[in-house]
């Protein structure tokens, strides 16, 4: 129960500190800070991430051996998805103010690609995660990482207006 509340604890914390969403028109990339904002977000949830996983999944000591490399790992091959999700922020944020049809269209399809290779990522570490534990806890590690994965995506989400205008 402590582990449930706890990060619950810590979703009502995140979204306690979003911004409202501002539909009118971005600063510009420079002002906005992108790049700093999301490093940022990185550094917080990395330092803390690990603490969390420990905390819900409350591993004994063979459990741990198995688990925690198998993490590291993953959070290695999660970073460089983290990777294209700052870039197409950046994207975004660049060609916000002169959005085109086109450019849309690249930019959403590149988020669907992402949002897929996340799920192929996590398909893949769930079995390896299975393989070296079993189904429960492999299952839990999957609910938060999927958890924190929100998180993070809302709070880039509220700091990004949604595009304006539509195609005539």
């Amino acid at each position: 129960m402590k582990r449930i509340a706890f990060v619950l604890l810590l979703g009502a914390l995140a979204l306690a500190a979003l911004p409202a969403q501002n539909a009118a028109k971005p600063e510009s990339g420079q002002d906005m800070n992108i790049r700093e904002y999301i490093e940022l977000l990185r550094t917080d949830v990395k330092k803390q991430k690990t603490q969390i996983m420990s905390d819900v999944l409350q591993l004994d000591a063979g459990q741990a051996a198995a688990f925690w490399p198998v993490y590291k790992q993953f959070e290695t091959d999660n970073t460089k998805i983290g990777d294209q999700i700052l870039e197409l922020v950046k994207s975004y944020a660049a060609n916000y103010g002169s959005m085109t049809p086109e450019v849309a269209d690249r930019l959403a399809s590149k988020l669907l690609d992402i949002e897929q290779q996340r799920n192929v990522l996590k398909r893949t570490y769930y079995g390896k995660f299975k393989s070296a534990l079993d189904p429960i806890t492999a299952a839990r590690f999957l609910q938060v990482e999927n958890q924190l994965e929100n998180l993070i995506d809302l709070q880039i989400a509220a700091r990004l207006p949604v595009i304006n205008g539509s195609e005539k």
